[in-house]
């Protein structure tokens, strides 16, 4: 049964009521625990990189080989994820009063001010660009592709459950119509998404672990590694059929003969349309033509520059390198296709601008940029690779002025109608810049080491 309490008893109440808040504050105009007023976070742009104790770090040094050398590899920029967004959400909520802050009502102003969680890069793998620049990654751990818009940081997503069903994804490649295609391992399929990322078919025929993907648009061929079989199948990029295959199945990664596989796990295709297939646990490249064919390999095992150790992304350039990413040695080695090193990224385990941790994939698009993904910062680095055509250009503009500083130190005016008819060569003083020709390595090779 309710019951009634008298007047007095209200009066007693009422009175321990006045008493309970001015012991908490809540009876005072000025709250003991700061203003009812919202205060906005100030967010602060970073203005550019900074090192592991805080300091600015200088990009003009982030190249590859060093000063003075002409740089070949140019350092840009790096992404995790979404963009974090701190911007308050409208005041949707009337003000409250001091009775619901007594009954413990009070709303949180960090639900009106956050907004929601942004998705974040934990596992990424394969990397792929579409016509327009966007940047796809597969994340293994996150199970969605990431697709980046690199001016302006914005990233959506293509998530499981949502836009797809994955299981554990690996691999993407996009076609020159958009039509992306990505590699489930688990599932046991290439999933194929339209342009709109609407999903449009599928490949399982044949597969059992895929992992690394590859087009030929000239040829329309779907490549497609499955690392369990120690095959690369060939598919028609347009009817999604199996064609062949390459390599021979069941030695379970002990094949070391050439044309076969040991654990195989990424695929790329250069211009002339040959095919270049990471050999993971046989430490090496092969290279096909666009029927198959065996052509040549390089690599050997070791912990040196030149040497792999466990290579998994591979990716070549618009002069025919041959970019190879080492999850163990974590350093982006590049190759000539006689297997010459040409210069390296990364030299230590590390998470800093230029360094890696666990890198397995590479890519590089039609504007020479590369990027490389690395598991456990689970981020993505931008680079800029420079053409030989470039070096050629500054090379050539190198050379004139130190021939211009040569004229000047002799008095010899820079106008050339006052110059004799037939002006003696200038050559260049030992100690100049390396002024290698575009069709050497960038930088001399290092003599690597004995292998382990």
């Amino acid at each position: 049964m309710l019951t009634i309490p008298s007047k007095s008893n209200c009066n007693k109440w009422a009175l321990r009521a006045l008493l309970i808040m001015l012991v908490l504050g809540l009876a005072s105009p000025v709250p003991l625990c700061g203003s009812d007023k919202k205060k906005k976070k100030k967010v602060e742009t970073v203005q550019q990189p900074t090192g592991p104790q805080g300091e600015p770090v200088d990009l003009s040094k982030l190249v590859w080989p060093n000063p003075p050398n002409i740089a070949r590899v140019r350092w840009l920029n790096y992404y995790a994820g979404m963009k974090l967004d701190y911007t308050p959400l409208a005041q949707t909520k009337k003000k409250q009063s001091w009775m619901d802050r007594v009954a413990g009502s009070k709303q949180v102003d960090n639900v009106d001010k956050l907004k929601k969680f942004p998705w974040q890069l934990i596992r990424p793998y394969g990397i792929a660009i579409d016509s327009k620049g966007l940047v796809y990654v597969a994340d293994q751990k996150v199970g969605a592709v990431f697709i980046f818009n690199t001016e302006t940081r914005d990233a959506t997503l293509i998530k499981n459950g949502v836009d797809a069903h994955f299981g554990m994804i690996n691999g993407v490649a996009i076609d020159d119509g958009d039509r992306l295609f990505v590699s489930d391992g688990k599932m046991h399929r290439v999933l194929v998404f339209d342009p709109q990322h609407k999903v449009e078919g599928q490949i399982s025929e044949g597969l059992v672990d895929p992992v690394g993907l590859a087009v030929d648009n000239e040829n329309r061929f779907l490549y497609v590694v499955d690392e369990q079989q120690d095959l690369v199948f060939v598919y028609d990029a347009d009817s999604l059929k199996l064609l062949r295959h390459i390599g021979t199945p069941g030695k379970k990664h002990t094949s070391t003969l050439p044309g076969e596989f040991g654990g195989a796990s990424n695929v790329a295709v250069d211009r002339d349309n040959n095919v270049y297939v990471t050999d993971t646990m046989n430490n090496r490249v092969e290279i096909f033509d666009a029927d198959g064919n065996f052509i040549s390999e390089f690599g050997k095992h070791g912990d040196g520059p030149g040497y792999f150790a466990r290579p998994k992304g591979v990716a070549v350039d618009c002069d025919g390198h041959i970019w190879v990413a080492d999850q163990y040695q974590d350093r982006v080695q590049v190759f000539n296709r006689e297997g010459q090193l040409l210069t390296y990224i990364g030299d230590v385990h590390a998470s800093g601008l230029g360094q890696f941790q666990a890198l397995v994939g590479i890519a590089i698009d039609k504007q020479n940029r590369v990027f490389t993904t690395e598991q456990y910062p689970g981020r993505m680095q931008m680079f800029r690779y420079v053409t030989d055509a470039e070096v050629a250009a500054e090379k050539e503009k190198r050379e004139a002025d130190l021939a211009k500083a040569a004229d000047a130190r002799r008095g010899v005016t820079s106008d050339t109608s006052q110059k004799p008819a037939e002006a003696p060569a200038v050559t260049p003083q030992a100690n100049t810049p390396d002024q290698k020709t575009p069709d050497t390595a960038p930088q001399k090779p290092v003599e690597p080491p004995p292998s382990r």
